[in-house]
């Protein structure tokens, strides 16, 4: 076997000369590195993603793991995208993560790569950059954090901050109260400890067969995270060794068992943007459609919040992703191979499930079809999702008047004037808030119910936006409008008063306005300038693609190869 990294240091010439002299820089002897697998460790810690924390210290239980199999590591710092602090979102930025994990991975002397990282635009990110890239590559997930705690009461990341916040704008706890909640919300390094889009992402990862089983559902701080991490560089020498790699894994069959291990979970609506993308970079068709056709014949099976009652504590202890997925063997493709070498259903061989509470049995479902509906109609015309296993089903079938607003400062300016007319039956849009409109596709569409409805006791209401919302939030909120109201989508055109009628069941979302009419106000609507004028901003304004298609750039989703550097 002749190993990529050998093109850096093997031969007589001068590049091989001056390679070789720079690892002698480094401090580095010849047997410590020549005719090793050289293992790229692609590690997405700062100092300002308390997600990934600890991810410096598992690098070094990678490293470890590298080094006990024979191969020789390299750390690479790439891009941190920290769902808490960037602004005016990661997903603005899952892109060029893709292209700098890609791009690392071919110009550098690399046999293979760990790909570290959980923060939701991050796992996407690394495995679009690596399957475009196609070398050996395991992911290892960041891991949940630990569950909050305040007064006796368990705390969820994000669902329960967003249920306080309403309880607060309602009166009913106190400035104390919150503050007291946002000390106990999140007491460990690791990502969201709801079934949010981290856990939903890092659990299709580990479905897709690019974990190591078992690897997505253990906690952040458990001591099984050390040994994962260095199990994982371990194994991904013996990958180069046999010649394994990402794409050899990422099959169509496998994508399809994302889709429905995604669904059982109960998992995040941002699934289907990122799961669409990453297959587009695997060449393989994936639309919104089969998340649909999937989603009538997958129940939800995970008792786990926003969807259900538990943490992603009690759903590792209940039996993590392997015990979930022992209960669907009978619809999933068992004889795929994953990066153990091994076949998924090899993988799942002994998975079992310790707590049916948390990991509800097929005849005891939290819902008997998966819990996100794709919505199609005049306001929609490629596509809507709505998560409503996690929304009031009393609005599963509604229609009201449309109270609209274009741009979320728009919102945030108008959502509590005393003179907006609202009511618990209202519908409340938000135009102008998508991929090229937000810019990057904000997690707005949690859109907020005005204070004097919370007041009254409201909780709930249909919202409807071209914008994503966070895993960790609940609500009837339709997302990912396609075409977005920025591009000249039916959303634009949706005015005060009109009526918008959402249909889980009949998979409708209809504004009651004519063709006619919508005609006349397409033919008024003026398009939006750019929102950027230079720089990675305006690449990204001229090559996104819509949400339906993934929100990738057309020209990273393109077949086509590139050819090796020239390292001689």
């Amino acid at each position: 076997m002749r190993l990529r990294s050998a093109e850096w240091f093997d031969g007589e010439g001068l590049r091989a000369f001056s390679h070789n002299a720079r690892m002698r820089q480094l401090g580095l002897n010849p047997a410590e590195h020549r005719g090793k697998p050289v293992i790229a460790i692609l590690n997405t810690w700062s100092g300002i993603n308390p997600c990934h924390m600890h991810l410096r210290e598992r690098a070094q239980q990678v490293e470890r793991g590298v080094w006990e199999a024979g191969g020789y590591p390299l750390e690479f710092p790439v891009s941190t995208l920290s769902e808490t602090f960037q602004k005016p979102t990661p997903m603005l930025y899952r892109n060029m993560l893709s292209m700098e994990a890609e791009e690392v991975l071919r110009s550098y002397p690399v046999d293979g790569a760990v790909l570290m990282g959980g923060c939701d635009k991050t796992t996407p990110a690394l495995l679009m950059g690596a399957a475009s890239a196609g070398l050996p590559a395991v992911f290892v997930p960041a891991g949940p954090m630990l569950r909050g705690h305040w007064r006796g009461q368990e705390l969820a990341s994000g669902t329960d901050m967003w249920r306080f916040w309403d309880e607060k704008r309602a009166g009913t706890i106190t400035d104390t109260d919150w503050a007291e909640i946002g000390s106990g919300l999140a007491r460990s390094p690791g990502t969201c400890m709801t079934m949010g889009t981290a856990s939903t992402m890092t659990a299709a990862a580990e479905a897709l067969g690019l974990t190591l089983p078992g690897a997505s559902s253990i906690p952040a701080v458990d001591s099984a995270h050390h040994r994962m991490a260095a199990a994982a560089g371990m194994r991904v020498v013996e990958m180069v060794r046999e010649g394994l790699t990402i794409n050899d894994v990422l099959s169509a069959e496998a994508y399809e068992d994302a889709v429905r291990t995604v669904l059982a979970l109960g998992g995040s609506t941002n699934s289907c943007i990122h799961l669409i993308a990453m297959a587009g970079r695997s060449q393989i068709p994936l639309s919104l459609n089969d998340f649909d056709r999937l989603s009538r014949e997958v129940p939800v099976l995970a008792s786990v919040q926003p969807a259900g009652e538990h943490l992603m504590e009690d759903f590792y202890y209940a039996g993590g992703l392997r015990g979930l997925l022992s209960r669907l063997t009978d619809s999933l493709h068992l004889d795929r191979i994953t990066v153990t070498g091994r076949t998924f259903g090899e993988d799942l061989a002994g998975a079992e499930v310790y707590d049916a509470s948390v990991i509800r049995p097929l005849d005891d479902p939290i819902s008997a079809e998966g819990g996100l509906a794709v919505l199609r109609g005049n306001l929609a015309p490629d596509g809507a999702v709505i998560k409503y296993v996690a929304a009031d089903p009393a609005l599963w079938k509604h229609t009201g008047p449309a109270v609209v607003f274009h741009g979320y400062r728009d919102l945030q300016a108008r959502i509590n004037d005393p003179a907006l007319e609202v009511t618990a039956d209202s519908v409340i849009v938000l135009a102008g808030a998508g991929p090229k409109g937000g810019p990057g596709m904000p997690e707005y569409g949690m859109l907020p119910i005005p204070d004097r409805l919370l007041r009254a006791g409201v909780r709930d209401l249909v919202r409807v936006s071209d914008a994503r919302m966070s895993g960790t939030s609940y609500g009837a909120c339709v997302l990912h409008v396609a075409p977005e109201a920025h591009v000249g989508g039916p959303l634009a055109l949706v005015r005060d008063g009109d009526l918008v009628t959402l249909d889980v069941e009949a998979r409708v979302l209809r504004v009651e306005v004519s063709d006619e009419e919508l005609a006349r106000r397409r033919a008024a609507w003026v398009e939006p300038e750019p929102k950027f004028e230079r720089g990675y901003g305006a690449l990204y304004h001229e090559h996104i693609t819509q949400a339906n298609e993934g929100c990738d750039f057309e020209f990273l989703s393109r077949p086509g190869t590139n050819p090796e550097p020239n390292a001689h």
